[in-house]
């Protein structure tokens, strides 16, 4: 196997985000251009279709990317993940299965590969440490994308084993912040939140129904944070272990809501639809890899990033 510098200067290398416009994305790509690349690409899925192996290859070519972030994924919420299954494993799969392959063959110094907290056993030992990821079968509400990405960081194992390819994979912990999606068929938790207490605030409605029964603990991560951390892996980390990146610390989803209730004004009161799933019982990130291994820890408290959260959809009333 060749072996590969883990430094990198952005400013001297052409790089390619996938999924570069959207939500984390975008923040990506302005911590690449805050740190000095000045060769960032980052093609929408209408210009090139990542699913389609003949369209990523033809990217790589033209762009011959030194570094790769590769954000570009099909996710959504637990009710997203419930109606398509099928669809979230073969889009998050095959996307995949294409970049790496095409960095392979085309020489591409370095790929980011991001993972997720989904890939987590249901019930491993919190908080989760990366030497637990394959001691269990994932939350079955989001197993499918789970697997497909942890798939990934098998493909990125093997490729660098076999031919010294240098993909390393982050393990992001649940993202919240400004640009976030806040249609309520496929938003995640916190943008779910605080559309459903803003709008019934402005509505003057007397209570907000939300899933599950409120018992679950969630760890979230700062967009701005996470962006940072994958720029920090990009030009420091090189090393085949998938290493979390996370805030270290959880909330319950009934105080999430609490919370996130009185940061908008409600006045009324909640009501647990404990027909709907709770997901995993308890999420939180043993972070300590990161901060060894490259130096990151996050900087946003959660008050903090939850205040320009709401700040920015209330700007932006028509996000989805």
């Amino acid at each position: 196997m060749k072996t590969q510098d883990a430094s990198l200067n952005l400013a001297d290398c052409r790089v390619v985000v996938t999924g570069g416009s959207g939500f984390l994305g975008s923040h990506v790509v302005e911590e690449l251009r805050a740190r000095g690349a000045k060769a960032v690409v980052a093609p929408r899925s209408s210009e090139v279709d990542l699913t389609d192996a003949g369209a990523t290859q033809r990217m790589f070519a033209e762009h011959a990317p030194d570094l790769v972030i590769h954000l570009a994924a099909k996710v959504g919420g637990i009710g997203a993940n419930r109606k398509f299954p099928g669809t979230f494993f073969r889009d998050n799969m095959v996307m995949g299965l294409n970049v790496l392959e095409s960095a392979r063959v085309c020489g591409t110094r370095k790929v980011v590969v991001t993972g997720t907290i989904c890939a987590y056993p249901k019930f491993a030992p919190v908080p989760f440490r990366e030497d637990d990821l394959w001691n269990g079968y994932p939350e079955e509400t989001n197993a499918p994308y789970g697997i497909a990405k942890k798939a990934l960081l098998v493909m990125a194992q093997s490729y660098r084993q076999e031919f010294g390819s240098n993909f390393v994979t982050l393990l992001p912990v649940n993202l919240y912040g400004p640009r976030d999606h806040f249609d309520l068929e496929n938003s995640h938790v916190i943008p779910a939140m605080i559309r459903k207490f803003v709008e019934a605030d402005a509505a003057g409605r007397a209570e907000v129904v939300l899933w599950g029964d409120g018992t679950p603990t969630r760890e979230f991560l700062f967009v701005r944070d996470a962006a940072a951390g994958i720029v920090s892996a990009a030009e420091r980390y090189d090393e085949p272990d998938p290493v979390n990146l996370g805030a270290g610390f959880e909330i319950s989803m009934g105080e999430l809501a609490g919370l996130i209730s009185r940061k908008v004004g409600f006045r009324g009161g909640v009501r647990w639809d404990t027909s709907r799933p709770n997901g995993q019982p308890r999420r939180m990130l043993d972070t300590s890899r990161a901060r060894e291994r490259f130096g990151f820890v996050a900087s946003t408290t959660f008050e903090q990033g939850l205040d320009e959260t709401i700040r920015w959809y209330r700007s932006h009333p028509a996000a989805d």
